[in-house]
């Protein structure tokens, strides 16, 4: 049977040993008698790994809150995080978009503190190629069986739809954004959005556009006027159900001339796109000879013979 002394010269040489291999681990006695210089050692070094472990739950929070990296807007990584999503969720964004639902805020239950410009980007190009491509297959179509139209491409539309998508998918939501911080003072309620989300979900209302626009080529006015009044609902719906929450606090005035100019701003757009790049051509109908050209006609061709 090993003495008393042979266990504590073999634990202490195995400590040695630990010591020798990595001179930087701290030990702890385990003796019965506890100094007061090594119960505080201790407890300094206790008190080290937690504050570590607190940190590493701080930003394991922070990430999955979704926040941005407080980087300056003149570095790339300040950028690089408003397209930090992938595929599934932006296609589940756009599933949203389309299928709205009453009592589902799209901000809060599709961004989940994690908005995007990547999304919002990428749908406004295609809608602008979308709309100028369809307009000018839309009047060669119609125009096609005029022996007087001569088709050439109008590539200024592009251009021109450009314009009115991005302003539309820019400035409006600066201006909401703005008014509603101004509405709810200097300290912002927790129901606030901020500007981000706002351009967000304005972006993404503006899908169901995409397929309709391409379904415009068709040369029914009829039908063209009925798939706007479906979009209309659809992308207007979107804006309504995640802004209302948001206005319904303030004086009923407000909040109806709020949602009511949301609308309006939406509804100019669609009827906008629809009356300038897919106009229904006039058709000009060929003049009738009448009797009197007959007679004549006849008479020059009796004298000729």
């Amino acid at each position: 049977m090993a003495s008393p002394n042979n266990l504590q010269f073999q634990e202490f040489e195995e400590a040695a040993e630990l010591l020798s291999a990595d001179p930087g681990a701290s030990t702890l006695s385990m003796s019965g008698s506890n100094t007061p210089s090594t119960t505080a050692s201790a407890g300094e070094d206790v008190k080290l790994d937690l504050s570590e472990d607190e940190e590493g739950q701080q930003e394991s929070s922070e990430l999955l809150g979704g926040q941005k990296p407080s980087g300056g807007f003149w570095t790339f990584e300040y950028y690089q995080s408003f397209f930090n999503v992938d595929t599934m969720q932006v296609l589940d964004r756009v599933k949203g978009s389309v299928m709205p639902q009453p009592g589902r805020n799209f901000i809060k239950y599709y961004l989940r503190s994690n908005p995007d410009l990547y999304g919002p980007f990428w749908i406004c190009v295609t809608l602008v190629f979308s709309v100028a491509i369809s307009g000018n297959l839309s009047t060669f179509l119609v125009e096609r069986g005029n022996p007087t139209f001569h088709y050439r491409p109008q590539f200024h539309r592009v251009t021109i739809a450009a314009v009115v998508i991005f302003m539309y998918a820019w400035l409006v939501p600066i201006g909401l954004w703005g008014f509603l911080t101004w509405r709810q003072g200097a300290e912002r309620q927790i129901g606030g959005y901020s500007f981000l989300e706002t351009v967000c979900v304005y972006g993404y209302s503006l899908f169901i556009y995409i397929p309709t626009s391409v379904l415009w080529i068709i040369p029914y006015d009829w039908l063209r006027w009925t798939l706007i009044l479906i979009a209309m609902v659809i992308s207007g719906s979107v804006l309504v159900l995640t802004f209302w929450p948001v206005v319904r606090d303030d004086t009923k005035v407000t909040a109806v001339a709020t949602v009511v100019t949301i609308v309006v701003l939406h509804t100019l757009l669609a009827v906008g796109c629809k009356l300038y790049f897919f106009q229904t051509a006039a058709s000009t109908p060929t003049a009738l000879p009448t009797s009197s050209t007959l007679h004549n006609h006849t008479t020059l061709a009796v004298k000729t013979n």
